[in-house]
């Protein structure tokens, strides 16, 4: 009985030894400065999409990312004093000039969606289905609130570009009917829902919030409301305490192939249309930018 017993035991010895073993899972090393600052516009955040991609970033590469979510002024400003490393922001005249001025080092398309304006049901100022310039018109007859982030955000320049072609400079007229929140866009867009008012909007964070709001999309579709967002690096040579290593890697991430298809998705399943259109593999020259 022993003897069996014996026999047994090696051949599941040797049946084991056959067997293909299954490697241990790698581990992704601890870059040397794990800690990575991301200073982000509101609408990446408040459409959900950063709650995607930073645990994927983060499980790639090993980097553990603290993420500011403001206006894309704001964030460049955190760039320009040093106070992030990387930075995710949709104001291109402003990002050109950012790099002209040596804060940021490397830049990169990564996608864009579009502004649109959103409304009461009401209308009361009658813009639905107009062209952006006339329906800014029409509201600066005083046919209606108009709710402004007023807060030097990526959407807030777009804001006052748009209000320069309607020849109507609503800070320095200061109108009754112009109000400015000083918050983020999804702030915002509660704010404007709440006093039946227009605003600007990116049509990610709107979709993102529709549930909530009693607004409704009432101008959209003209070409300079296209909303195009880049991925800029600081600049190290001028803050060497910036991690470069850290912001190039989330560059990289974000205009890889595989990041760009979700980004490509984000939103598909829930609104039958994506929030984001990925563009790594495009130029702004492309874009019309």
């Amino acid at each position: 009985m022993k003897r069996f017993i014996s026999i047994l035991f090696l051949l599941a010895l040797l049946v084991g030894a056959c067997m293909p073993v299954t490697p241990a899972p790698t581990s992704v090393p601890v870059p040397a400065n794990p800690n990575l600052i991301l200073a982000t516009t509101t609408s990446t955040q408040d459409s959900g999409l950063l709650d995607v991609l930073i645990p994927i970033f983060e499980t790639e590469t090993g980097y553990k990312v603290q993420t500011v979510a403001v206006g894309s002024g704001q964030a460049m400003k955190m760039g320009e004093e040093g106070n992030a490393d990387v930075l995710l922001v949709h104001a291109p005249a402003s990002e050109v000039t950012f790099i002209e001025n040596g804060f940021g080092k490397d830049r990169a398309l990564v996608m864009h969606n579009d502004f649109i304006i959103v409304g009461p049901a009401s209308d009361p100022a009658g813009i639905k289905g107009t062209p952006v310039v006339d329906a800014l018109k029409l509201i600066s007859a005083g046919s209606g609130t108009f709710v402004s982030r007023g807060d030097d955000s990526g959407t807030h320049k777009a804001e006052l570009a748009l209000w320069k072609k309607a020849e109507f400079d609503p800070k320095a007229a200061a109108p009754a009917w112009y109000l400015e929140s000083g918050q983020g866009m999804g702030a915002t867009l509660t704010i404007a829902s709440e006093k039946s008012a227009y605003t600007l909007t990116d049509r990610a964070t709107y979709l993102a919030n529709k549930s909530n709001l009693q607004l409704e999309i009432l101008v959209e579709g003209d070409k300079s409301l296209l909303n195009v967002y880049h991925v800029i690096t600081v600049n190290n040579e001028k803050w060497p305490k910036a991690n470069y290593d850290g912001a190039v890697a989330f560059l990289k991430f974000m205009t890889e192939s595989s990041t760009q298809k979700v980004i490509g998705q984000f939103g598909v399943d829930k609104f039958g249309q994506p929030l984001f259109y990925p563009d790594a593999d495009k130029t702004d020259a492309d874009l019309g930018l």
